[in-house]
């Protein structure tokens, strides 16, 4: 089952978009199921999807208004991406 993610920063602009290349790439390189989405933390609101990934010090601020926050402390990353979202996915077995 494809699961859907929101990629947010406080603007949806410089750090999200680049987090999102990276998250496509590690998403495209493990065949995880996912769909990803990107948008302002205006939008986690009205989101419906299973996961937010954000920046670390985002995510702190946010836990407990999704079912499931992802924080990345180094976007450029794609191993803490990888290991995070591995996590994620082991949890919703």
């Amino acid at each position: 089952m494809i699961k859907k993610a929101l990629i947010a920063c406080r603007t949806g602009m410089g750090s999200s978009m680049m987090l999102k290349i990276k998250v496509d790439q590690v998403v495209r390189a493990k065949s995880f199921p996912l769909e990803v989405q990107h948008s302002t933390l205006d939008d986690v609101k009205s989101f419906k999807g299973d996961l937010l990934i954000t920046m670390a010090d985002v995510a702190d601020e946010l836990k407990g208004q999704v079912p499931y926050i992802i924080g990345i402390n180094n976007l450029m990353d794609k191993k803490e991406i990888e290991t995070k979202l591995q996590a994620f996915f082991d949890s919703q077995e």
